[in-house]
């Protein structure tokens, strides 16, 4: 096989192409760096140090391309829609390297929602050689915007590390929260006190936040009493969690795919989700406000219907992304 590198900075990232990582033979790591404890678990080939600067976006950018290894590869490999994943990725360009995306064809189609990886990801898709797309659904986005690189079906690689916990889903009483994303930090405050106000109204439920260490979210943990403030989780004591709740409140991204890969309701804090495919299937239900919460709820948890995915298949994926990627890649 080819020679390839794989560019990660941020946890969810490591966590999404660790599996590919392992698939692969004849691969190279290379970290940039936004979430340096990593290192502390990872073994990688190249880091990217980042700069201080007023503009972290920028700087991520502007370091990454200069201090990209001049090695040869076939391939260089990123992730979904960070600007450390846009930054290498036109670092490939630049040297003519062939850009594998990982998790591409996402689109909410509204570049302020998710900004900014709306754009990011839009843009990786233009110069990509080869396009994983998860879903029939984001290779089609990619078929319509006539992108130059091939376009491939392998499901999300997320699924692939937590495929031995769909035989462990439950749902007790528990009721997994997580909220941190930049377009939500002006309304932080509301959807808190909205979600104090469910827990005090339903003391049968037990509402646990892991609360994201970004001040816009700290600033506003005093309004919870009821709710359960607990530290931020491992990814795998996450998915334990997220396994048992009943169900689940969030703005994430991946817990959208993660919680109906194990056949969970989950509320999107969002006005929109680049990952329609769950609200076909039942799993994701849309909150566009804090005012609307209390009501989405309530019909949640009172027609709650575990659903029968398991038996017919999740829409994001089957956990077997890994060995697509390389079975490609190895053609």
């Amino acid at each position: 096989m080819s020679s390839v590198l794989i560019c990660f900075g941020t946890r969810p990232e490591w966590i999404k192409v660790k599996p590919v990582a392992e698939r692969l033979k004849n691969v190279k790591l290379l970290f940039t760096g936004q979430h340096p404890d990593l290192l502390n678990d990872i073994k990688t080939d190249y880091r990217i140090n980042i700069g201080n600067s007023t503009n972290r976006l920028d700087q991520i950018i502007s370091d990454c391309l200069m201090q990209f290894p001049d090695d040869e590869f076939e391939y260089v490999l990123v992730h979904g829609d960070t600007v450390s994943a846009l930054a290498c990725a036109l670092a490939a360009y630049a040297r003519g390297i062939k850009i594998g995306h990982i998790e591409a064809g996402l689109r909410s189609y509204n570049l302020n929602a998710p900004y900014p990886e709306e754009g990011y990801r839009q843009m990786i898709s233009r110069i990509a050689s080869i396009n994983f797309a998860p879903t029939k659904l984001s290779a089609s986005y990619l078929e319509e915007e006539k992108v130059a690189g091939k376009i491939y079906v392998v499901g999300n690689s997320v699924l692939d590390s937590i495929k031995s916990m769909q035989s462990k889903t439950s749902y007790s009483n528990k009721v997994l929260v997580t909220l941190h994303r930049w377009e939500n930090h002006k309304l932080m405050g509301q959807w808190f006190t909205a979600l104090e106000i469910i827990a005090n109204k339903h003391p049968e439920l037990e509402f646990y936040i892991p609360l994201h260490h970004n001040p816009n979210v700290q600033k506003h943990k005093s309004i919870f009493k009821k709710v359960n403030i607990i530290p931020a989780l491992s990814h795998d004591k996450l998915i334990e969690l997220m396994a048992e709740s009943k169900f689940i409140i969030t703005d994430s991204g991946g817990l959208q795919e993660e919680g109906t890969f194990l056949d969970k309701k989950v509320i999107v804090c969002r006005d929109v989700t680049e990952r329609p495919e769950g609200i076909t299937s039942g799993h994701l239900h849309l909150c566009l406000s804090p005012s609307k919460l209390e009501a989405l709820l309530e019909e949640i948890n009172s027609n709650y219907i575990i659903n029968v995915s398991k038996t017919k298949g999740c829409v994001y994926g089957d956990g077997d992304t890994a060995d697509k990627i390389h079975k490609i890649l190895s053609t």
